[in-house]
């Protein structure tokens, strides 16, 4: 049986996750449910995408490339081509890429002399279903290289209806990284596009960098076809330890259901959300009888259009991760469509993710238990903390005296740095001195000989 002794492997990454970072940041189109925030806030755009958006391409020194599956700005949004136009008037050089056989009836609005290019619309291809923008990637002030992405197509009805989420990550290498994958498709690294040397899907090769540390957070990157992106899903899938929400567009691929199913047997509280297009598939079948209640076949106004894996929110001892791009859960996605995927391994983020996910969940009509945080695999240590929250002392207490006196006790801030507060055991209970920390979340780590446990503590001051 499964223990959480990999806590000793992975806590301390994990924790460290926590801290707060300007240079990953998440947004969603549909409201977000606050309550369950365990520290930074989830934020709902409230049809105001197009605006964020906007502000970044305004912040464009030197570059714009731009890779977007379907453009069409009608009424109900800010303009998104006036600001490109308008950072190309002032010397920003902008490629852009989109799908050539999708309606994309705003690329007429851009300025004629932006150089553009359409995906190929041949039978062996899929589509160009990315939605990325790289902004300044070569500058050399490494606080301007930035990467949006997420779900969410430059379109009315996605920003304002769909639910979608946008992921942002200033980061020099991840930003270069995007940069090899546009130029690829574009034949090149000039200003114009050369269509011998231009590779789109199942010609490309796999000739970016994965791994990346952004601000001391890790965060993959893969493209689709050549990256072999449903493996990693599949991987991640399997790494849940506690909790595992999703909340996807397209979903086809029985592995992938089946995976899923694996971590259910295994004990773990599942929840899904699937768009009613994908209620067909085989993987909604199987998956039904299994989750009952707990997977939802959308049934609010517009696509349920995010393609978004959230593991162990609530485990932050465990290895929280978000995964997240335009890459749907289907075989065209994996095998033939040109796609992009982050995997962000953060428990701020996947808290935030989770927030967005909660909120969705309620409107659709369905009831979250929430988790707290401890493995289902490992037996628990009936070891009870109290009061919680508390302001000054916290006892842990057992009616075991043995259990409580042998049980080794550590305390984390929520930045995964130990804290070693005074700690004083008597009668079958252990009394933890916190009058000098200050106000915030916390974490309990209970070692006995059987398991690890982890509580949170809430110190209010």
């Amino acid at each position: 049986m499964r223990k959480i002794s990999l806590f000793i492997c992975v806590s301390l990454f994990s924790f460290l996750s926590w801290a707060q970072t300007p240079k990953i940041k998440a947004y969603f189109t549909r409201p977000v449910n606050n309550a369950v925030s365990l520290g930074a806030s989830a934020i709902y755009l409230n049809s105001l995408v197009d605006d964020t958006l906007i502000a970044y391409i305004n912040r464009a020194k030197y570059t714009l490339d731009i890779a977007v599956y379907s453009f069409n700005e009608s009424t109900g949004i800010s303009s998104i081509s006036a600001a490109i136009n308008s950072a190309y008037s002032r010397g920003v050089a902008v490629r852009w890429i989109y799908d050539g056989s999708s309606s994309n009836p705003s690329i007429p609005l851009l300025d004629t002399n932006i150089k553009k290019l359409p995906s190929p619309t041949s039978i062996d291809y899929g589509i160009m279903h990315n939605k990325f923008m790289v902004v300044d990637a070569n500058s050399s002030d490494t606080s301007e290289p930035t990467v949006w992405t997420g779900s969410t197509n430059w379109t009315t009805t996605q920003i304002v209806t769909d639910a979608n989420n946008v992921l942002i990550i200033q980061d020099k290498d991840v930003a270069l990284a995007y940069t090899t994958e546009f130029n690829e498709m574009w034949g090149g690294t000039d200003l114009a596009p050369n269509l011998l040397n231009s590779k789109f899907g199942s010609f490309k090769t796999n000739n970016t960098p994965h791994s990346f540390n952004v601000g001391g957070i890790a965060v993959e990157v893969y493209f689709s076809p050549t990256d072999g992106t449903n493996a990693k899903l599949q991987k991640a899938i399997g790494s849940a330890n506690v909790d595992m929400y999703f909340g996807i567009y397209s979903f086809t691929v029985a592995a992938d259901a089946d995976s899923i199913i694996n971590r259910i047997q295994n004990g773990i509280y599942v929840a899904g959300i699937i768009d009613p297009t994908s209620s067909s598939y085989p993987p909604y079948a199987s998956l039904t009888p299994v989750m009952g209640t707990n997977l939802i076949k959308d049934n609010i106004t517009g696509l349920y259009h995010n393609k978004m894996l959230i593991v162990d929110p609530a485990a932050a001892y465990s290895d929280p991760l978000v995964l997240t791009g335009s890459h749907n859960w289907s075989a065209s996605a994996d095998t033939k469509n040109d796609e992009n995927t982050v995997i962000v391994h953060s428990a701020e983020i996947a808290n935030m993710y989770y927030q967005s996910f909660s909120q969705n969940f309620i409107d659709e009509g369905g009831t979250l238990v929430v988790q707290s945080g401890i493995s289902t695999d490992a037996k628990p240590s009936n070891i009870q903390l109290y009061p919680n929250p508390c302001n000054e002392f916290v006892k842990l207490k057992s009616m075991d005296a043995t259990l409580i006196n042998n049980a080794e006790i550590s305390l984390f801030d929520i930045m995964g740095k130990e804290i070693r507060p005074m700690l004083t055991k008597s009668n079958g209970s252990i009394s933890l001195d916190t009058r000098i920390l200050k106000q915030g979340i916390y974490f309990v780590q209970i070692k006995t000989k059987e398991t690890i446990e982890i509580k949170k503590l809430q110190l209010i001051k």
